[in-house]
Formats: structure tokens, sequence, C-alpha cells
């Protein structure tokens, strides 16, 4: 899922021991500390609380902790419409936060998921546009025993705090290893389901998938889920492991958090409306060439932004472009993170560049322990998830 070390070799069964991401190891050390007001969570404590919105200009960031105790958690998202909050958990659970203290339970599929490694897991929740009146959502897991990814669909039952555990599944794409699972799935503003997988694992792609447009690893694409058999359409390829990437719902942009070989992380945008684009991997690690210093960059997307590694570990994180309405001086304004070093960072577009880049966590305070993905609910405001911890914060104004 997170994996930035040239290989996993020997720190496979070391992570998975653990029960962590495997991001690059170096785990084991002090990481930094979350700033919010609400303080540290306690362990195995399970509270929700809104934070009311009141839009201001030249307000400075926090993080509120809005939910706590949960289990490995890597995405929260929420249906078109639905003030509530899913939040999924790694092991194969699918939670909603109410603001009652409680974190109902609106899927268990654990028995079907695959943990045993790390980047293993549930990975992906994406509800269908009509979700309201046909109550059908998706899920991306890794297959207990085979460790297939799945692509499944789900029905929410009579009661709407509870999906049906019955699947269909849309699609099984097998893994020649256990990392590098990517595992994002969102549909777009074309109606289509989109997903996106890593190269397959191991280190350096070695079995050529980042540039084989004929493989559905290292690569984004794309399905009808309301046409039956629909055919999977591959929309960019050359990418190593797209770890959480989302769809500016203002622009209808798609941002991706590539997590790098050995030296450097990336940030990629593949425009709206636009297919075929060759991200790089494993010709190029974000503006470098891979693993020498000549290479043919000839049709290849170089991305927004890249960021050197700090030498410890370094694991990528995508983000969102903010687009709700509580922090307006926030609005345009991507913001992505690093599961390694627990910094939240943003930066800004202008004409094809990154401008504006700011590292929130130095001069704001917003650091998170783990930062395993951010999220957006249905009215566009941003979250962010602590997968060592179990929280989930809130960005919010002081």
């Amino acid at each position: 899922m997170l994996c930035s070390e040239a290989g996993v070799r020997g720190a496979a069964a070391w992570c998975a021991a653990l029960g962590l991401l495997l991001s690059g190891c170096g785990l084991g050390g002090e990481s930094a500390q979350a700033a919010v007001t609400a303080g540290p969570p306690t362990p195995g404590a399970a509270a929700s609380t809104g934070v009311p919105c009141e839009p201001q200009q030249g307000v400075d960031l926090r993080l509120v902790a809005v939910a706590t105790g949960l289990r490995k958690p890597v995405l929260l998202t929420a249906p078109v419409g639905d003030s509530r909050r899913f939040v999924v958990e790694q092991p194969g659970r699918i939670r909603i936060l109410d603001e009652g203290g409680e974190h109902a339970v609106f899927l268990d599929i654990r028995r079907r998921v695959e943990t045993g490694f790390g980047e293993q897991g549930l990975l992906g929740l994406a509800f269908h546009p009509d979700y309201a009146t046909n109550g059908r959502f998706y899920v991306n897991y890794t297959e207990a025993g085979t460790g297939t990814t799945v692509l499944a669909e789900h029905r929410v039952s009579a009661d709407p705090s509870v999906a049906q555990t019955r699947e269909r599944r849309l699609l099984t794409v097998k893994q020649p290893y256990a990392n590098h699972n990517g595992g994002h799935i969102a549909f777009g503003p074309d109606g289509l389901l989109y997903l996106g997988m890593g190269d397959g694992g191991a280190g350096g792609d070695p079995q050529g998938h980042g540039q084989n447009p004929q493989t559905l690893l290292g690569t984004l694409s794309r399905l009808d889920v309301n046409m039956p058999n629909a055919a999977v359409e591959v929309v960019a390829i050359g990418l190593r492991n797209p770890w959480r990437w989302s769809f500016d719902r203002g622009t209808g942009d798609l941002w991706i958090g590539d997590v790098g070989q050995g030296s450097y992380e990336e940030i990629d945008r593949l425009p709206a409306g636009v297919t075929g684009l060759n991200f790089g991997w494993n010709t190029m690690e974000g503006t470098h060439c891979y693993p020498g210093e000549d290479c043919d960059r000839k049709g290849l997307t170089l991305p927004v932004i890249d960021v050197p590694r700090s030498g410890r570990c370094d694991s990528i994180t995508g983000g969102y472009v903010y687009r709700g309405a509580c922090l307006p001086d926030l609005q345009g304004t991507y913001l992505y993170g690093d599961y390694c070093d627990n910094w939240v960072r943003s930066l800004r577009l202008q004409k094809g560049s990154a401008t504006d880049l700011r590292d929130l966590t130095s001069s704001l305070g917003v650091s998170v322990d783990g930062v395993s993905s951010f999220g957006e609910d249905a009215a566009g405001e941003l979250y962010v998830l602590s997968h060592r911890d179990g929280v989930v914060y809130q960005l919010a104004g002081r």
C-alpha cells in the first residue's frame, strides 16, 4: 500500500508481524505528536463529535479529533447528499460516524479479507452517485487466502445503517506480490467507477507492469457499473502505487499521490477529460530517470511535484483539493501528507505549475501520527486519518 523502500525482502515478515503498513520501515521510532485541541485519544475509546462551521477569512488551521477507537482507518467518504461519514477499517469493516458516541458497523467482511501483510486489506469504498435511490456501493479488498484484488458491489439493507454482506464481483486482479495493492476507488464526474492499481509489488517493478498497457497493474482504469459485463478501460499507466487519489469537485481534475521507490515521492494530475497519459514508472521516479541518469522521456507526463525522501522512510498519501465552505481561505488548495514522517502539506495549481507550497505541520502545527488517508464528506469538508492511533481528525479553523 504505502511501501517506498527499494524492496520488501526481510521487511515483509517484520512489518506484517507488527500489523503495520509497510512504508519503508523505521516505523518503531518516535513520531510527531498530533496537534489537536481535544488532546490525545484514549485507547479503546469510541467517540464522535462534530465541528461547528463558521466560515471566516484569515483563520488559522487546527485539527479536531472527531472519532477515536477505530481499527487502522484507511478512508473516510460519504454518499452524495448524505450527512453521515463512513470510515473504512483496513481489517475489513466499514463504520458510520455519528454524533452520539457510537460507530455503527455498516459492513463487516473480515472473513473475506486478507490482512496478513501490512499492505493488504479492505482498501477502497465508493458510493454510487445514485446511492440514495439504488442503495449500491462498491468495495476494493484483498481476498483472503489468494491475495487477489477484488472489486465488488454491495447493497444497503432495509435498514439504512446496515449493508447486505452478499456481494457481486465486478473484477478480480491477481497480485504477484503482497505489496503495492493500490486499492482506492471513486466515481468520476462522468459517472464511471475509477480504480487505482499498484504495479504488483516487490521493488523496482521487476515484471515491468508500469509500462505495460496490457495489464491493469500500475494503471488507473474505469468501468461503467450500470452496464452488465462492462469492459474495463485503462485511463493512465506508469503508476507505482497510487495510494489515495481524488477528483477535484470544482474542476474534475484527478490528483494522484504515487508512492516512490527509494528517492522520490510524487503528486500527479490527470486533467479533466484527458485519458491515455503515462506517468513514467518505472522509466522515471518523480522527475528523475530510474534507475540511472539517462532515460527516454518522450510521451511521459511529469508530476506536478516530486518530494525527495528524507532517508528514513517517506510514503506519500494523496489528498483532496478543498472545496468546502467552512475554510474559505483554503478554496482551491490541494492537501496531501506522508505516512512515515507525519507531515501535512498544501499547494495550489497556477497555470499547470505547483505554487504556494506550504508545510502546514511546521507552520500551523497540523500533524498526525501515520497519515493513512485524507477524507472528504458530502459537503466537501476535509478529514485526516491516523492509521496508528485509530483517530479521525477534521480540518477546521480557530
